[in-house]
């Protein structure tokens, strides 16, 4: 056996003797959206500093914790916070959630995160659904393949569900809430985008772009689970002048009064 996939199941393993939750959904809750946790039902609340082989998240915003539980009617886990490239991990490590939620028998995964906005359309505050990807990051599959759980080379054509995608619409419709939709950018940070960065992203296709997300998105394909994604406009590239900075705080608090919409678009999602 690969010895990667000890600590994979090392980690489930404890995992399971901590909760009686089987998820069948994994939820990743990105810089101040957190509050998708307060929904969970019968939590179990496991830090990350106790999980063998787990990093610690240090970004503004992230508490750390993996919430076991139900939402929608079904049992879930769902990640307070996540790693990221430039806190210092490897991509192996900023990833090894995913190998662990697919180890614990998930089958979907839902990624949110705090974007900037390069569509000149958007406005703060905004709900993007991602529906495909351009990633600056390094490949968090390079190296030996693990093949137990993926193939060498996977397809990345329909990385991001489109039967998910229409779930989110018609509970968007419901609650009577417009969504985007669009390319999500990821770049490795930690400096924002230059303006002459975000006009280039722009060009290439790009409608929001951040420092997350994609590795993991890469992984969960990687081990055949289904992918939803969603991006909370927190800035955005049309606003930015001489005088405007970007701040870390300030996009906490634009993501904070987005994640009530959120959360309750991806609790209409999950339930069936």
């Amino acid at each position: 056996m690969d010895t990667r996939i000890a600590m994979f199941d090392e980690a489930a393993d404890y995992l399971r003797s901590h909760t009686t939750v089987r998820p069948e959904v994994a939820i990743v809750l990105g810089s101040g959206l957190g509050k998708l946790a307060d929904r969970i039902e019968h939590p179990d609340v496991i830090p990350y500093a106790q999980i063998p082989h787990f990093k610690v998240s240090t970004a503004t915003g992230h508490k750390g914790n993996l919430i076991f539980g139900h939402l929608g009617g079904r049992p879930v886990v769902a990640m307070q916070g996540r790693f990221h490239y430039y806190e210092g991990y490897t991509m192996q490590e900023v990833t090894f959630p995913m190998r662990v939620f697919s180890r614990l028998g998930v089958a979907t995964v839902m990624v949110s995160n705090a974007a900037g906005g390069l569509n000149p359309d958007f406005r703060v505050g905004d709900l993007m659904i991602i529906t495909d990807h351009i990633s600056f990051m390094p490949n968090p599959l390079i190296g030996k393949n693990i093949e137990e759980m993926g193939p060498r080379f996977p397809d990345m054509t329909t990385v991001y569900s489109r039967r998910l995608r229409q779930k989110a619409f018609a509970a968007a419709e419901a609650m009577g809430v417009t969504l985007r939709q669009g390319v999500y950018v990821a770049e490795t940070g930690p400096t924002y985008e230059t303006p002459a960065e975000y006009r280039m992203y722009h060009q290439l296709g790009g409608d929001a772009v951040g420092m997350s997300t994609v590795p993991e998105v890469i992984v969960a394909r990687h081990c055949g689970m289904e992918i939803f994604g969603m991006s909370v406009i927190t800035n955005c590239a049309k606003d930015l002048s001489d005088t405007v900075l970007n701040d870390g705080d300030d996009v906490v608090r634009a993501a904070d009064q987005a994640a009530d919409t959120m959360t309750e678009l991806f609790t209409r999602i999950i339930a069936e």
